[in-house]
């Protein structure tokens, strides 16, 4: 294995290595899409791993963006199978995000996630910025998906997820295109929602569903 890639233990090896065994890594999947929910996963690997090195099965695992469809279930598969990973997926619903907003709802998601985790970790490793309602201790780690296995284990598990929820959706409200952007802003789906109005997983709090002012000063949104 390469040194890069064997550096993406190095963050849960140096916290296993003081006695901290329960290292979760913990990421969220949908925060910029116009519809659907927003999912987090967290991921607990076997500290047993900071001398073995991580389970040949899952070289190649990295930040879910950077795998195809097909790679990403793949390692779902095996994340979710493998007797020594312990690991837990929450999800936040659209009202919710409407009512407290985005960034509120991903960290409410990952610590639903993190709360499912019995026994409780002892350090969470966190993609992305600090999460200051987190009441474990963490470390943000920006990128963290590409620079650490456990949140890019996180990473997949919740796309993976999302994905797959919003599969569903693209059934119960055909049209949308769910199915293929996922309910981001893609011309596809702005056109949609153009012509058929908003649906019930639609993020009235986001653009284009936020009133904006008219020319006459009035306020319009897309919509019903």
């Amino acid at each position: 294995m390469s040194a890069k890639l064997s550096n993406r233990l190095s963050y849960e090896r140096e916290l296993w290595q003081k006695g901290l065994t329960l290292v979760a890594g913990v990421d969220e999947a949908g925060c910029g899409p116009l519809a659907g929910p927003v999912v987090a996963a967290a991921v607990v690997l076997p500290c047993g791993w900071s001398e073995a090195g991580l389970a040949g099965e899952l070289r190649g695992l990295n930040d879910s963006k950077q795998l195809t469809e097909a790679q990403r279930e793949k390692y779902y598969a095996i994340l979710t199978a493998h007797p020594d990973i312990r690991f837990a997926i929450a999800s936040v619903e659209v009202e919710v995000i409407d009512r407290i907003n985005i960034h509120q709802a991903s960290h409410r998601a990952m610590n639903l996630a993190l709360a499912q985790l019995q026994p409780p970790p002892e350090h969470v490793l966190v993609d992305g910025r600090p999460v200051k309602s987190m009441r474990f201790p963490n470390t943000p780690l920006v990128k963290g998906d590409a620079r650490s296995y456990s949140i890019a284990g996180a990473s997949v598990l919740a796309k993976v997820t999302r994905d797959r929820l919003m599969r569903e959706f693209d059934r119960l409200y055909p049209g949308y295109g769910f199915a293929e952007h996922k309910g981001y802003g893609t011309p596809q789906h702005l056109a949609a929602i153009q012509a058929l109005g908003a649906c019930p997983i639609h993020r009235r709090s986001f653009s284009p569903f936020r009133p904006v002012a008219t020319e006459f000063g009035l306020f319009d949104s897309v919509g019903p």
